[in-house]
């Protein structure tokens, strides 16, 4: 903590949590839009709804659990750097 100015720490630390908050959500939220925007594609143009969402959504899933896994890996490192 900086002596002459005691909130250039806590400013730090919001911005680092709203950059977290961001980089999650945007790492939720797209790849689960793209999965039923393609799964429903898919189930249309072969009439095997809801085969293709279904999977498209798991898939997804999937995908997202190994970026949250590793993007909290990097952002708990950077923290404990803090």
């Amino acid at each position: 903590m900086d002596a002459k100015n005691p909130k250039t720490s806590d400013r730090e630390y919001y911005l680092f949590a709203l950059r977290i908050i961001g980089d999650f959500g945007v790492n939720i939220a797209v790849p689960a839009v793209l999965a039923a925007l393609l799964g429903n594609w898919l189930d249309e143009k072969y009439n095997r709804y809801p085969l293709f969402i279904i999977l498209c959504l798991i898939t997804a899933f999937l995908f997202t659990v190994k970026i949250i896994q590793k993007k909290a890996k990097k952002y708990g490192d950077e923290y404990q750097k803090m």
